[in-house]
């Protein structure tokens, strides 16, 4: 079964508000999951931009989030530690947590993408995307992913 993942700030393949970009206050929008699997026993979370002109763009990796948590409240701190559990990594702004979308032109897609795992990765914050996808390797029970677009008003 495929994890359904939502957000009540924008629906799949629509504009995500500037509130959430570097054109606005910069927080990341609120976010919801369902059909996790009772064996789950994290999730991880990793939001990327595929078509930014240097590769694919990192800008949030969460992960080992308790199987029991259903989704992300707006605004997440960006502290090492999630304020439901588990961890935050490094975006490819160099910074732990989120970093909004803040495409150089044109409209860019922007992947909300959740995962749910048969164990905990058990990493102390901070890791990479390129490093979650490696420890996820052979764990993840089930995906779903969360598509929004966003270009800057120039």
């Amino acid at each position: 079964m495929e994890i359904t993942v939502v957000s009540s700030a924008f629906e799949p393949m629509e504009p995500i508000p500037s509130k959430y970009t570097c054109d606005g206050a910069d927080i990341s929008p609120p976010l919801a999951w369902k059909n996790i699997q009772e064996a789950a026993q994290s999730i991880v979370l990793i939001s990327d931009d595929p078509d930014a002109p240097v590769g694919t763009w990192v800008h949030w990796v969460c992960y080992d989030i308790p199987p029991t948590v259903d989704g992300l409240d707006e605004d997440i701190p960006a502290t090492d530690i999630l304020p439901v559990g588990g961890q935050q990594g490094v975006n490819d702004f160099g910074r732990i947590g989120y970093g909004g979308p803040c495409p150089p032109g044109g409209t860019h897609r922007y992947f909300f993408k959740v995962y749910a795992l048969d164990t905990m990765l058990n990493l102390p914050a901070g890791k990479t995307k390129k490093e979650i996808e490696k420890a996820m390797k052979g764990h993840v029970l089930a995906s779903g992913e969360l598509i929004g677009v966003y270009s800057r008003k120039r």
